[in-house]
Protein backbone atom coordinates (compact mmCIF):
# COMPACT_ATOMS: atom_id res chain seq x y z
CA UNK A 1 0.00 0.00 0.00
CA UNK A 2 2.91 2.34 0.72
CA UNK A 3 4.13 2.12 -2.86
CA UNK A 4 0.66 3.11 -4.09
CA UNK A 5 0.67 6.17 -1.83
CA UNK A 6 4.05 7.23 -3.21
CA UNK A 7 3.00 6.73 -6.84
CA UNK A 8 -0.26 8.64 -6.30
CA UNK A 9 1.60 11.51 -4.60
CA UNK A 10 4.14 11.64 -7.41
CA UNK A 11 1.40 11.56 -10.04
CA UNK A 12 -0.55 14.40 -8.44
CA UNK A 13 2.56 16.54 -8.17
CA UNK A 14 3.52 15.72 -11.76
CA UNK A 15 0.09 16.64 -13.11
CA UNK A 16 -0.22 19.83 -11.04
CA UNK A 17 3.25 21.08 -11.86
CA UNK A 18 3.19 19.84 -15.45
CA UNK A 19 -0.05 21.60 -16.38
CA UNK A 20 1.27 24.93 -15.15
CA UNK A 21 4.65 24.13 -16.65
CA UNK A 22 3.06 23.98 -20.11
CA UNK A 23 2.35 27.70 -19.90
CA UNK A 24 5.82 28.43 -18.52
CA UNK A 25 7.40 26.53 -21.42
CA UNK A 26 5.30 28.42 -23.96
CA UNK A 27 6.12 31.74 -22.28
CA UNK A 28 9.85 30.89 -22.15
CA UNK A 29 9.87 31.08 -18.34
CA UNK A 30 10.62 27.46 -17.51
CA UNK A 31 13.09 28.20 -14.71
CA UNK A 32 10.66 30.24 -12.63
CA UNK A 33 9.79 27.13 -10.63
CA UNK A 34 13.43 26.55 -9.78
CA UNK A 35 13.77 30.17 -8.73
CA UNK A 36 10.74 29.98 -6.46
CA UNK A 37 11.87 26.72 -4.84
CA UNK A 38 15.10 28.39 -3.71
CA UNK A 39 13.88 31.94 -3.11
CA UNK A 40 11.24 30.92 -0.54
CA UNK A 41 13.85 29.97 2.07
CA UNK A 42 13.85 33.38 3.84
CA UNK A 43 10.05 33.28 4.01
CA UNK A 44 10.19 29.89 5.73
CA UNK A 45 12.79 31.12 8.22
CA UNK A 46 10.86 34.31 9.01
CA UNK A 47 7.65 32.29 9.49
CA UNK A 48 9.51 29.98 11.87
CA UNK A 49 10.94 32.88 13.87
CA UNK A 50 7.53 34.55 14.19
CA UNK A 51 5.60 31.39 15.05
CA UNK A 52 8.32 29.68 17.08
CA UNK A 53 7.61 26.26 15.59
CA UNK A 54 7.82 24.26 12.36
CA UNK A 55 4.08 24.05 11.77
CA UNK A 56 3.48 23.20 8.11
CA UNK A 57 0.69 25.74 7.61
CA UNK A 58 2.76 28.59 9.04
CA UNK A 59 5.76 27.76 6.90
CA UNK A 60 3.56 27.29 3.84
CA UNK A 61 2.14 30.77 4.31
CA UNK A 62 5.58 32.29 4.77
CA UNK A 63 6.99 30.46 1.78
CA UNK A 64 3.94 31.30 -0.32
CA UNK A 65 4.20 35.03 0.37
CA UNK A 66 7.89 35.09 -0.56
CA UNK A 67 7.13 32.95 -3.61
CA UNK A 68 4.61 35.50 -4.86
CA UNK A 69 7.04 38.31 -4.04
CA UNK A 70 9.68 36.46 -6.08
CA UNK A 71 7.48 36.41 -9.17
CA UNK A 72 6.72 40.12 -8.81
CA UNK A 73 10.41 40.93 -8.36
CA UNK A 74 11.40 38.87 -11.41
CA UNK A 75 8.85 40.68 -13.53
CA UNK A 76 9.84 44.07 -12.11
CA UNK A 77 13.51 43.55 -12.96
CA UNK A 78 12.56 42.28 -16.41
CA UNK A 79 10.23 45.16 -17.28
CA UNK A 80 11.69 48.10 -15.36
CA UNK A 81 15.33 47.06 -15.25
CA UNK A 82 15.43 45.94 -18.89
CA UNK A 83 17.00 42.61 -17.87
CA UNK A 84 16.44 39.44 -19.85
CA UNK A 85 14.03 37.00 -18.17
CA UNK A 86 16.77 34.48 -17.39
CA UNK A 87 18.98 37.18 -15.87
CA UNK A 88 16.20 38.54 -13.65
CA UNK A 89 15.37 35.00 -12.51
CA UNK A 90 19.02 34.29 -11.70
CA UNK A 91 19.55 37.50 -9.78
CA UNK A 92 16.34 37.13 -7.78
CA UNK A 93 16.61 33.56 -6.58
CA UNK A 94 20.34 33.65 -5.79
CA UNK A 95 20.18 36.64 -3.46
CA UNK A 96 16.95 35.53 -1.79
CA UNK A 97 18.33 32.05 -1.23
CA UNK A 98 21.55 33.53 0.15
CA UNK A 99 19.48 35.76 2.45
CA UNK A 100 17.67 32.69 3.75
CA UNK A 101 20.95 30.90 4.46
CA UNK A 102 22.20 33.95 6.40
CA UNK A 103 18.96 34.14 8.43
CA UNK A 104 19.28 30.47 9.33
CA UNK A 105 22.91 30.80 10.40
CA UNK A 106 22.28 33.95 12.47
CA UNK A 107 18.85 33.39 14.04
CA UNK A 108 18.07 29.69 13.82
CA UNK A 109 21.43 28.03 14.30
CA UNK A 110 20.53 26.51 17.68
CA UNK A 111 17.37 24.73 16.59
CA UNK A 112 16.43 21.96 14.18
CA UNK A 113 16.08 24.21 11.17
CA UNK A 114 18.39 24.21 8.17
CA UNK A 115 18.11 24.68 4.42
CA UNK A 116 17.84 20.93 3.88
CA UNK A 117 15.03 20.20 6.32
CA UNK A 118 12.88 23.18 5.31
CA UNK A 119 13.57 23.21 1.59
CA UNK A 120 13.92 19.60 0.48
CA UNK A 121 11.25 17.04 1.22
CA UNK A 122 11.39 13.32 0.49
CA UNK A 123 8.61 11.51 -1.34
CA UNK A 124 9.53 8.24 0.38
CA UNK A 125 8.21 9.72 3.65
CA UNK A 126 4.70 10.26 2.26
CA UNK A 127 3.24 7.06 3.84
CA UNK A 128 4.71 8.00 7.23
CA UNK A 129 3.04 11.41 7.63
CA UNK A 130 -0.39 10.15 8.65
CA UNK A 131 -3.45 12.24 9.45
CA UNK A 132 -4.78 10.77 12.69
CA UNK A 133 -7.83 12.29 14.36
CA UNK A 134 -8.15 12.74 18.13
CA UNK A 135 -10.34 9.64 18.37
CA UNK A 136 -7.57 7.60 16.76
CA UNK A 137 -9.10 7.39 13.28
CA UNK A 138 -6.40 7.04 10.65
CA UNK A 139 -7.30 8.99 7.49
CA UNK A 140 -4.15 8.02 5.62
CA UNK A 141 -1.20 10.14 4.50
CA UNK A 142 -1.72 13.84 5.14
CA UNK A 143 0.31 14.67 2.02
CA UNK A 144 -2.30 13.13 -0.28
CA UNK A 145 -4.96 15.51 1.04
CA UNK A 146 -2.70 18.52 0.52
CA UNK A 147 -1.74 17.43 -2.99
CA UNK A 148 -5.37 16.65 -3.87
CA UNK A 149 -6.29 20.21 -2.94
CA UNK A 150 -3.38 21.56 -4.98
CA UNK A 151 -4.38 19.48 -8.02
CA UNK A 152 -8.01 20.59 -7.74
CA UNK A 153 -6.88 24.22 -7.48
CA UNK A 154 -4.74 23.90 -10.62
CA UNK A 155 -7.51 22.20 -12.60
CA UNK A 156 -10.06 24.87 -11.63
CA UNK A 157 -7.59 27.68 -12.37
CA UNK A 158 -6.86 26.36 -15.87
CA UNK A 159 -10.51 25.52 -16.61
CA UNK A 160 -11.77 28.95 -15.56
CA UNK A 161 -8.97 30.93 -17.19
CA UNK A 162 -8.27 28.75 -20.22
CA UNK A 163 -9.22 31.36 -22.82
CA UNK A 164 -7.40 34.17 -21.04
CA UNK A 165 -4.27 32.09 -20.48
CA UNK A 166 -4.35 30.94 -24.11
CA UNK A 167 -4.62 34.45 -25.54
CA UNK A 168 -2.12 36.09 -23.19
CA UNK A 169 0.37 33.31 -23.90
CA UNK A 170 0.18 33.28 -27.69
CA UNK A 171 -1.05 36.79 -28.58
CA UNK A 172 -0.92 39.27 -25.68
CA UNK A 173 -1.46 42.22 -28.05
CA UNK A 174 -4.78 40.78 -29.27
CA UNK A 175 -5.74 39.92 -25.68
CA UNK A 176 -5.17 43.54 -24.66
CA UNK A 177 -7.20 44.74 -27.64
CA UNK A 178 -10.26 42.78 -26.51
CA UNK A 179 -9.91 43.86 -22.89
CA UNK A 180 -7.94 40.98 -21.36
CA UNK A 181 -5.07 42.15 -19.16
CA UNK A 182 -1.92 40.22 -20.04
CA UNK A 183 -0.20 41.60 -16.93
CA UNK A 184 -3.00 40.45 -14.61
CA UNK A 185 -3.03 36.93 -16.01
CA UNK A 186 0.74 36.77 -15.93
CA UNK A 187 0.70 37.47 -12.20
CA UNK A 188 -2.19 35.08 -11.64
CA UNK A 189 -0.23 32.34 -13.42
CA UNK A 190 2.92 33.14 -11.44
CA UNK A 191 0.90 33.12 -8.23
CA UNK A 192 -0.51 29.69 -9.12
CA UNK A 193 2.99 28.41 -9.88
CA UNK A 194 4.25 29.79 -6.59
CA UNK A 195 1.45 28.21 -4.57
CA UNK A 196 1.79 24.85 -6.33
CA UNK A 197 5.56 24.55 -6.06
CA UNK A 198 5.65 25.65 -2.42
CA UNK A 199 2.85 23.27 -1.45
CA UNK A 200 4.44 20.37 -3.32
CA UNK A 201 8.13 20.59 -2.56
CA UNK A 202 7.65 20.20 1.20
CA UNK A 203 6.20 16.78 0.48
CA UNK A 204 8.24 15.48 -2.46
CA UNK A 205 11.34 17.69 -2.60
CA UNK A 206 12.29 20.75 -4.60
CA UNK A 207 14.42 18.82 -7.12
CA UNK A 208 11.52 16.58 -8.11
CA UNK A 209 9.11 19.52 -8.29
CA UNK A 210 11.41 21.41 -10.66
CA UNK A 211 11.92 18.30 -12.79
CA UNK A 212 8.17 17.68 -13.06
CA UNK A 213 7.48 21.34 -13.73
CA UNK A 214 9.72 21.32 -16.81
CA UNK A 215 10.39 17.83 -18.22
CA UNK A 216 6.82 16.54 -18.91
CA UNK A 217 5.57 19.74 -20.62
CA UNK A 218 8.83 20.05 -22.58
CA UNK A 219 8.34 16.47 -23.76
CA UNK A 220 4.71 17.11 -24.68
CA UNK A 221 5.77 20.28 -26.51
CA UNK A 222 7.78 18.13 -28.93
CA UNK A 223 4.81 15.83 -29.58
CA UNK A 224 2.04 18.27 -30.48
CA UNK A 225 1.28 21.82 -31.56
CA UNK A 226 -2.16 21.84 -29.91
CA UNK A 227 -2.38 23.27 -26.38
CA UNK A 228 -5.20 21.01 -25.19
CA UNK A 229 -3.36 17.92 -26.41
CA UNK A 230 -0.18 19.24 -24.81
CA UNK A 231 -1.96 19.51 -21.46
CA UNK A 232 -3.40 15.99 -21.73
CA UNK A 233 -0.09 14.46 -22.83
CA UNK A 234 1.67 16.21 -19.97
CA UNK A 235 -0.77 14.76 -17.45
CA UNK A 236 -0.34 11.27 -18.90
CA UNK A 237 3.44 11.59 -18.85
CA UNK A 238 3.28 12.62 -15.20
CA UNK A 239 1.58 9.34 -14.25
CA UNK A 240 4.04 7.31 -16.35
CA UNK A 241 7.04 9.07 -14.83
CA UNK A 242 5.80 8.54 -11.27
CA UNK A 243 4.99 4.86 -11.81
CA UNK A 244 8.12 3.82 -13.69
CA UNK A 245 10.29 6.08 -11.54
CA UNK A 246 9.14 4.38 -8.36
CA UNK A 247 9.73 0.86 -9.66
CA UNK A 248 13.11 1.86 -11.07
CA UNK A 249 14.12 3.17 -7.63
CA UNK A 250 12.80 0.02 -5.93
CA UNK A 251 14.66 -2.27 -8.32
CA UNK A 252 18.05 -0.63 -7.82
CA UNK A 253 17.50 0.61 -4.23
CA UNK A 254 18.01 4.25 -5.19
CA UNK A 255 16.43 7.63 -4.48
CA UNK A 256 12.80 7.69 -5.59
CA UNK A 257 12.90 11.39 -6.50
CA UNK A 258 16.13 10.83 -8.41
CA UNK A 259 14.67 7.85 -10.27
CA UNK A 260 11.52 9.77 -11.23
CA UNK A 261 13.60 12.70 -12.46
CA UNK A 262 15.77 10.26 -14.43
CA UNK A 263 12.75 8.66 -16.09
CA UNK A 264 11.48 12.15 -16.98
CA UNK A 265 14.83 12.95 -18.58
CA UNK A 266 14.93 9.66 -20.49
CA UNK A 267 11.43 10.18 -21.88
CA UNK A 268 12.39 13.66 -23.02
CA UNK A 269 15.54 12.29 -24.69
CA UNK A 270 13.54 9.64 -26.55
CA UNK A 271 10.98 12.16 -27.77
CA UNK A 272 13.73 14.63 -28.67
CA UNK A 273 15.23 11.99 -30.95
CA UNK A 274 12.16 10.20 -32.31
CA UNK A 275 9.27 12.68 -32.25
CA UNK A 276 7.40 12.33 -35.56
CA UNK A 277 7.14 16.09 -36.01
CA UNK A 278 9.91 17.77 -34.01
CA UNK A 279 12.38 14.96 -33.37
CA UNK A 280 16.04 15.32 -34.30
CA UNK A 281 15.97 12.26 -36.55
CA UNK A 282 12.82 13.48 -38.32
CA UNK A 283 14.35 16.90 -38.91
CA UNK A 284 17.58 15.36 -40.19
CA UNK A 285 15.69 13.15 -42.64
CA UNK A 286 13.61 16.11 -43.79
CA UNK A 287 16.70 18.24 -44.43
CA UNK A 288 18.37 15.40 -46.30
CA UNK A 289 15.26 14.85 -48.41
CA UNK A 290 15.05 18.56 -49.26
CA UNK A 291 18.75 18.67 -50.12
CA UNK A 292 18.41 15.58 -52.28
CA UNK A 293 15.38 17.03 -54.04
CA UNK A 294 17.21 20.27 -54.79
CA UNK A 295 20.22 18.38 -56.08
CA UNK A 296 18.01 16.32 -58.39
CA UNK A 297 16.23 19.44 -59.65
CA UNK A 298 19.53 21.20 -60.37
Amino acid sequence: MNELYIIIAGSMVAISCGLLGCYLILRKMAMVGDAISHAVLPGIVIAFLLAGNRDSITMLLGAGLIGVFTTFLIEFLHRKGNLQSDASIGVTFTWLFALGVILISVYAGQVDLDQDCVLYGEIAYVPLDLWILRDGTNLGPRTLYVLSFVLLFVLIFIAVGYKELFLTTFDPAYAAAIGISATLWHYLLMGAVSFTTVAAFESVGAILVVALLIAPPATAYLLTDDLKKMLMITAGLGVVISTFGYYLAASIDASIAGAMSTVAGLLFALVFLFSPSHGLIFKTRTRNAIASSRATTD
